[in-house]
């Protein structure tokens, strides 16, 4: 035990909630009798639904396995569904998934009401704690200022194969939650309820018309689609009103936010994502950010035309500056059309005539982008910091009058928001397996001849010797010429070009970082840095020049191992000369990447988040030797086994200061639905990130415990991991788990749902797990309800740390130490996820008898993670803490079971033919339908 002070020094460190008590809210009797409410509105009209297009014969079925499920008679309901026919087994599946898809919208509806509902938002208690900072003078205002200049907030869009919904039922959802909230508005008029009964009820029928399955398999500019649909409604909708109630908060406090920051910013994979992605070409790529960007603009337009209406301060009232008004005078010479049409009824209204300068200016610049005719000085904008120049022009002038009002309101809102959506809405990441780019040097060296050794034949301290050395070189390996060259060697110089083309067209901001995949050395950024060169894009410069560098360099850390040499990888990486000058020309910024999914199927979900946690602790300490900012990248997926969970816990749950400033996190699949389909809780999630963003970077910037408490929690999370990991890989590696897990679950279905553009299974391999991606790994076992990812090996790894007599240590680590509290939390609701009751139907049926016996191993270990994680947090039943989510899980129960059942039975029937399922058959539909509605009741499923 520690001692008095040091017990203190623990309990102010206590800054995370339980995960659980964060995903329900605080919530009240009148919000979930709310909620109730609304889900049986919508199940009574899904069912009428049901009845007008199927008959009440399907209703009828609909509610007599339901029934069967919920008391529990087993026999009886897998009876009933071996004579339901294909045809009508696709009816059935529809049927409880339109209603996982209702309770879903209605649930993120009251969880936004609920969350709204308290005194302060997430931005106002860090406020606070900033100010209470200030004010006892452990905080210094000039470190304040300096990190509110470069404290950033990236949710970067993937387009991951995760979320089963297509966007025109998610667009349907959230029509049904607008239909939903106004019929609770206490403000409406009785008149109006016939109306919106009437409008809900039609959405609910065209949800039940509307093929939830895609047809086709998506492209990337299909995923680029969606990604912008949802950054185009957080720059309309979420992005104005946040950063002002940031500026708000902050002035409540003393601090100020300078209008040149940019906390928030979005970043995009769709388009970029070359890794095991064949259809991500460079032409894609330029596709795409020309979509973003034509999308941007218009966004932007709108936005100035909301603020035109409202500007009519008259020079007959209000002063301008000189600088105003000498550039209304460049605007009239260089846009006379323009000015002739607006100067006779706006010629008094300065500002009025200087946004629809603006607004014609965007226009314009559009129109170059989509056409590619070159910049006209004046008349278009040739990047984001020309807008934002007029736009200061209007506030400078407003606020140089006096007029804070106006100066600090609507002009700011909006300069806010093209400072974080630029022209683009987000920048797009490029990210390119390692081995990619070594294959293209190989080509190169041993064209030249040089090397007494071929470039292929090199081991890694030799390769990274030569590419070092060329690196702090100026000469090309190409020159002028293109010669024919394997067609590995002309794609990445392609797409080097293809970057070079995007920045030179839409801006320096359009794609800032490549990151490399299966890093394993340093060699592996060495080789994309050279590549880089060859395209003009990095100048490593000498020590009497600077260089240049128009992206930067991301290595991508996924495996356990290479985590474990992420800081050793790191100093390497600074410590050469000619690469350390690359990073100041990127204004001293290194990012790193973090993979949790590789590393958690590598080896179980305890190693994984533990030496994801070491390894920010020695990269955060190596980046501060070097003077460089770290910005991590963190690769989140949507479930617990990819690293999900609530995304301001995990911020606070990081090491004491290896947050400064900027941070980069995924959103993923399902998981982007369901922050951002509603405007409302997707502010509530930005904000909340954001805010623990702003006090990790400010209030937790060192250590404060003792050392020696850090090295006992260290000690003890070494056991747990190690013992977890073992467990884990012992259960992987049995020859009999491949087996298990494709019969156990649909994860060879997967690949028919068209939810991503990207295959399922890497490229080349011998068919066994190593080639499957971690996504279907998590989404298969999810489906059987297992959810093996997300939980085993804890149990081992806990029970090892108190045979070894860190019992009380492991008490003490869950009430003080963010981390392992976010960590336990995270795994308890995949636990009370997790039903191997359900299960072992799936065994029973699918799984043949010689891989069978490995169900007992699981269910052993489950039984010993519930035992471990209820003895370490003190509770008698998972979830205690948080019981109204706890039911809710178990409602969702009632009607998840019926569509397990029914999976085990078509599966077995698909398997049961020669060739399984055809394809376009009811069977086949059915059969998806099912892996569809299961996601949709789960959630977090990859």
């Amino acid at each position: 035990m520690t001692d008095a002070s040091t017990e203190q020094l623990i309990a102010a460190d206590r800054r995370v909630p339980d995960v659980a008590q964060y995903a329900q809210g605080v919530s009240s009797d009148a919000h979930h009798a709310a909620l109730r409410a609304s889900v049986r509105l919508l199940g009574r009209l899904l069912g009428e639904s049901v009845v007008r297009h199927e008959g009440q014969d399907l209703l009828d079925l609909v509610e007599r396995v339901r029934l069967l499920s919920r008391e529990d008679r087993d026999e009886e309901l897998h009876d009933l569904l071996a004579t339901v026919d294909d045809a009508t087994a696709v009816r059935l599946a529809r049927a409880f998934t339109a209603y996982f898809q209702l309770v879903n919208i209605t649930e993120q509806l009251h969880r936004w009401r609920e969350l709204a509902s308290g005194d302060e938002g997430p931005l106002a208690q860090t406020a606070g704690r900033i100010g209470a900072a200030l004010e006892g003078g452990v905080l210094d205002p000039d470190l304040l200022s300096d990190v509110l200049a470069r404290v950033e907030y990236r949710p970067v869009f993937t387009a991951h194969p995760t979320e089963a919904s297509r966007r025109s039922v998610l667009e349907l959802l959230r029509k049904t939650a607008d239909t939903v909230a106004a019929l609770s508005d206490p403000l409406r008029s009785p008149a109006d309820t016939p109306r919106l009964e009437r409008r809900l009820a039609e959405l609910v029928d065209l949800l039940w018309q509307t093929d939830e399955l895609r047809v086709v398999r998506p492209e990337p500019k299909d995923e680029a689609r969606t990604a912008i649909y949802y950054l185009r409604t957080l720059a309309r909708s979420v992005v104005p009103d946040l950063l002002e109630e940031l500026d708000r908060t902050l002035g409540a406090v003393g601090a100020q936010l300078p209008a040149s920051a940019r906390p928030l910013r979005f970043g995009s994979w769709a388009g970029g994502d070359r890794d095991g992605n064949p259809f991500v070409t460079p032409e894609v790529t330029l596709d795409v950010l020309a979509l973003q960007h034509d999308v941007g603009l218009r966004t932007l337009v709108d936005a100035v035309d909301e603020l035109l209406v409202e500007m009519g301060p008259s020079t007959r009232v209000v002063a301008i500056t000189d600088a105003l008004r000498e550039s209304l005078d460049r605007d009239a010479q260089a846009l006379p059309i323009t000015y002739g049409t607006i100067r006779r009824l706006n010629a008094e209204e300065p500002y009025r005539l200087k946004l629809t300068f603006v607004r014609v200016r965007l226009q314009r610049t559009r129109d170059r982008l989509t056409h590619g005719s070159p910049h006209e000085p004046g008349r278009d904008y040739a990047g984001i910091d020309e807008l934002l120049a007029d736009l200061a022009l209007v506030r400078d002038s407003m606020l140089a009058g006096g007029d804070d009002l106006t100066g600090d309101g609507g002009i700011l809102r909006l300069v806010r928001t093209a400072t974080t959506v630029g022209f683009g809405l987000a920048t797009l990441d490029v990210r390119e397996h390692s081995e990619k780019h070594h294959a293209a040097l190989e080509a190169l060296f041993d064209r030249l001849g040089e090397l007494d050794t071929p470039y292929g034949d090199l081991d890694r301290p030799a390769r990274t010797a030569l590419l070092s050395r060329e690196l702090a070189s100026r000469r090309p390996l190409l020159g002028s010429s293109r010669p024919d060259l394997p067609e590995q060697a002309v794609a990445s110089l392609d797409l080097m070009g293809s970057i070079r083309e995007a920045l030179d067209r839409f801006g320096p901001d359009v794609v800032e970082t490549y990151i490399v995949s299966m890093t394993h050395d340093v060699d592996d950024i060495f080789a994309v840095a050279v590549l880089a060169r060859e395209a003009g894009l990095v100048d490593a410069g000498s020590e009497s020049e600077p260089a240049t560098a128009r992206i930067g360099f991301a290595p991508l850390f996924e495996t356990v191992a290479e985590l474990e040499q992420a800081g050793p990888l790191l100093e390497a990486m600074l410590a050469d000369p000619a690469y350390r000058r690359i990073v100041a020309a990127r204004g001293d910024v290194q990012e790193i990447m973090l993979g949790y999914s590789d590393s958690s199927k590598d080896a179980g979900i305890a190693a994984s988040q533990w030496q994801i946690h070491r390894a920010q602790r020695g990269l955060r300490d190596i980046a501060r030797a070097h003077g460089v900012v770290l910005r991590l990248f963190h690769g989140r997926g949507g479930s617990v086994g990819r690293g999900g969970g609530p995304t301001g816990e995990a911020i606070m749950a990081q090491p004491n200061g290896s947050l400064d400033g900027p941070i980069k996190i995924t959103e993923q699949g399902e998981v982007i639905s369901d922050k951002y389909t509603l405007p409302g809780l997707g502010r509530w999630n930005l904000e909340t990130a954001l805010a623990a963003v702003l006090e990790g970077s400010v209030l937790h910037r060192s250590q404060q415990l003792p050392k020696e408490v850090l090295d006992g929690w260290d000690a003890t999370m070494d056991v747990v991991s190690e013992a977890g990991k073992t467990a884990y890989r012992t259960l992987v590696r049995d020859e009999s788990l491949f087996r298990f897990f494709v019969t156990a679950t649909p994860v060879e279905e997967l690949g028919k749902m068209n939810i991503g553009s990207r295959p399922s299974k890497r490229p080349g391999g011998d068919g066994d797990l190593s080639d499957l991606r971690a996504i279907p790994w998590v989404f298969g076992w999810t489906q059987s309800r297992i959810i093996l990812p997300g939980w085993f090996g804890v149990g081992s790894g806990l029970a090892a740390a108190r045979e070894a007599g860190h019992g009380d240590r492991l008490t003490e680590m869950y009430g003080s130490w963010p981390f392992f509290r976010t960590f336990l939390s995270n795994v308890q609701m995949t636990l009370t996820k997790t039903d191997l009751d359900i299960a072992a139907r799936y065994v029973r049926d699918l799984v043949p008898d010689e891989a069978a016996h490995l169900f007992e191993l699981i269910r052993e270990e489950h039984a010993r993670t519930v035992e471990q994680v209820l003895a370490v947090t003190g509770q008698s039943e998972l979830l205690e803490s948080a019981p109204i989510l706890r039911r809710t899980l178990q409602i969702r129960d009632d009607y998840l079971q019926p569509l397990h059942a029914l999976q085990t039975s078509l599966l077995a029937r698909a398997r049961a033919l020669p060739d399984g399922a055809p394809e376009d058959s009811d069977l086949q539909r059915a059969l998806l339908l099912t892996i569809n509605g299961v996601a949709a009741g789960l959630r977090n499923t990859g």
